[in-house]
């Protein structure tokens, strides 16, 4: 049986509508990285002791992308996972070249409590249904890269580097009608840039979907997290803010605290 963490998938829709803060750790042969507009990338530290760190500064999950592993063609680190999800007692996420329902058994095995799941959902659509239906909908993640074009934005896969034409809208709404339970909503146009994420798609996507939103790319400070919350995400993912201790996590949600936003304290 893989590890429990009890309800713990639950409590963000069950309590008081609780708005989430989660650190993401994007890794990249065996190291935490940042770039900006997913090029660049920086090292940020080692994954067990980055997750160790925000588990006890009171982040309220944590996401682990396996960013190269779609691109090269092979399956999660699950060695990694399974250290990093020893070290937390807060729901963990993983994602990066999750192509079947037996990679997604093995995740949750070593302590996985959520997939997420981008480039073959596009290219395998069925397999949203398929996974939420083996797992349930709470364990299924789909994540979406997005860049904007004209007035639209596009999706993108194998770690931003195609672009499908499919409408990130569209997607979204078809998304959660095959059983995902949540939508990381990640924009490459802001991803890094530090001058706050891409509001109006966050507002649109989340306006016209019922499951929850996970606001990614372009957190700066403490405000640009409010922002999204007042527009309709029910989580905002950071990377760069915790990662280079520019941003402590209990002092942002006291922040938002002060100013209206449901957190847990």
């Amino acid at each position: 049986m893989y590890k429990s963490k009890g309800n713990s998938l639950l409590k963000p829709q069950l309590t008081n509508f609780a708005k989430r803060v989660i650190p993401c750790l994007d890794v990249k042969d065996g190291r935490v990285v940042k770039g900006v507009n997913f090029i660049g990338l920086k090292d940020a530290g080692d994954p067990v002791e980055v997750a160790k760190r925000y588990n006890e500064e009171g982040a309220d999950e944590i996401t682990f992308l396996d960013i190269a592993a779609t691109h090269e063609n092979r399956d999660t680190m699950i060695n990694m996972v399974e250290k990093v999800a020893k070290e937390i007692f807060i729901p963990l996420t993983v994602g990066g070249g999750i192509r079947t329902l037996e990679d997604i058994y093995r995740l949750l095995k070593v302590g996985c409590d959520k997939i997420s799941i981008n480039s073959h959902a596009i290219k395998n659509p069925n397999f949203i249904n398929e996974s939420s239906k083996h797992f349930g909908s709470q364990c299924i993640v789909v994540a979406i890269d997005s860049k904007k074009t004209n007035d639209s934005w596009n999706v993108y896969i194998d770690g931003g580097r195609v672009d499908t034409g499919i409408d990130v809208l569209e997607w979204s709404k078809e998304v959660q009608k095959r059983g995902a339970g949540e939508i990381l909503l990640t924009s490459m146009d802001c991803d890094g840039v530090k001058t706050g994420y891409d509001i109006v798609l966050t507002s649109k996507m989340s306006s016209i979907l019922d499951i929850p939103v996970i606001a990614s790319g372009g957190a700066g400070t403490m405000e640009h997290i409010k922002e999204a919350f007042e527009n309709g995400a029910d989580a905002a993912l950071a990377a760069s803010i915790f990662h280079f201790k520019e941003v402590n996590i209990m002092d942002l949600k006291n922040y938002l605290k002060s100013e209206g936003i449901p957190v847990r304290l």
